[in-house]
């Protein structure tokens, strides 16, 4: 097990303080993590503005470090764009996965990270599927040519529920494209997170870890004199201190025989704000969790 940070959680979204990569990889160092996973858009890891000359001063300094470049993570949505059948959005998307998979080469990287679809019409669900399976496959064959792995994570809505997702990994069949299980999502689905990962574990290459607190809302009736439950809100917290069973996810990990990269994110709004002194301190605590619960 690998304890990895994401340099989303210094990339100054909602509110959080900014680092660029360079000062981000000696900051994930100074927590004492070993390897680090990118965010491969701007401000950070960007196809567009990432010169060769900047990959070298990232790598550079990852090796002066002493940190493992693990993981470039993309940002992708295979079911956008049905209002302009005419502009190739699949296309696009895969050529962006072959750009990341090319700079991840240079930087020593293992894994690039993809999404699958957001719902469109519940109509068009199998169609859907069936873009996102195509287009997996793509990605899996562009990040080959680079030498990287491709792994999908479970976050958009496209075989976000466990079953679902198993089902679509078994669907993409390539040899080269391997699972990313987090348990946040399916933990809002109720679904039992050590059984969960001791399932997945052999299919994995990596996790990314969050925790969150439910915050419930509700809308005042004043004909009623009484208040609707609406769906709840959740906050990022440290590990360990929100409603997820991480130490049983854990559980099913080893169990299961997973021994890949776990990654740490800082990836919504966070209790107790956004000052780096705030992110140094969760990201540190939220360490020690991750070492405690696999047992180092």
């Amino acid at each position: 097990m690998i304890p990895t940070l994401f340099s989303v959680s210094y990339a100054g979204l909602w509110g959080q303080a900014r680092l660029d990569l360079p000062e981000f990889i000696r900051k994930a160092a100074a927590l004492g993590y070993k390897a680090v996973e990118l965010m491969g858009k701007r401000p950070h890891l960007s196809i567009l503005d990432t010169e060769k000359r900047q990959l070298e001063i990232i790598r550079e300094t990852a090796r002066e470090s002493g940190v493992e470049i693990a993981t470039i993570a993309g940002y992708t949505d295979f079911t956008a764009g049905k209002t302009a059948a005419e502009v190739p959005f699949v296309e696009m998307q895969v050529a962006y996965v072959e750009s990341l998979a090319r700079m991840g080469k240079l930087l020593g990287a293992k894994i690039v990270r993809v999404f699958t679809g957001y719902t469109t019409d519940p109509e068009a669900s199998q169609a859907d599927w069936d873009r996102c399976v195509n287009a997996m496959r793509e990605c899996a064959a562009a990040a080959e040519q680079h030498g990287l792995v491709l792994g999908v994570q479970n976050h958009h809505d496209t075989g976000v529920g466990f079953d679902a997702y198993r089902e679509f990994l078994l669907d993409v069949n390539h040899p080269n494209c391997k699972a990313m299980f987090d348990p946040w999502s399916v933990a809002l689905h109720g679904e039992d997170l050590y059984a969960c990962a001791k399932t997945m574990a052999p299919m994995m290459v990596q996790t990314t870890l969050a925790d969150y607190v439910r915050l419930k809302r509700f809308a005042y009736m004043p004909g009623l004199i009484n208040y609707r439950e609406l769906p709840a809100t959740v906050r990022a917290v440290p590990l360990g201190d929100g409603f997820m069973d991480l130490a049983g996810f854990f559980r099913g990990l080893k169990e299961g025989g997973f021994d890949g990269y776990v990654a740490y994110e800082m990836c919504s709004p966070l209790r107790g704000g956004g000052s780096m002194e705030n992110l140094d301190k969760t990201a540190s605590i939220s360490l020690q969790k991750i070492n405690a619960w696999w047992g180092i």
